[in-house]
């Protein structure tokens, strides 16, 4: 992105094309703010329900990837964005430890402040 603040359309296409690319890190490393909050509100999270902080958010991230043995499938949907906020749907199959295969539908919700992503949340 140019060093002009990324508008937020363009951050919520960039989120999606990198995150369809399965390539969800990187995504955060490139699209969040540093201070940003990250909020939980389905009932299979498990874990705090508010991660604050690029370098935690990115690590619960991580935590939540080293759990999954095998992807069957995903969908992203094409974000909908209104002023500086988007949102995506995401349709993940995936078997997880010691839980097995789960379908795992989740609405996410993002906040764009000066072409980073300071906020999202997950309802599923």
């Amino acid at each position: 992105m140019s060093t002009q603040a990324a508008s937020t359309q363009q951050v919520a296409n960039r989120l999606v094309e990198l995150c369809r690319q399965g390539q969800i890190i990187p995504a955060q490393e490139e699209l969040f703010d540093d201070n940003v909050k990250s909020t939980e509100h389905s009932a299979q999270h498990q874990g705090p329900p508010v991660t604050t902080g690029k370098t935690t958010v990115i690590e619960k991230g991580k935590q939540f990837s080293a759990l999954i043995e095998e992807v069957h499938g995903a969908n992203i949907s094409e974000p909908i964005v209104a002023g500086k906020h988007f949102s995506i749907s995401w349709l993940f199959d995936v078997t997880i430890k010691g839980m097995g295969r789960q379908k795992m539908e989740e609405i996410c919700v993002y906040e764009v402040k000066d072409g980073k992503i300071v906020s999202e949340e997950f309802f599923g």
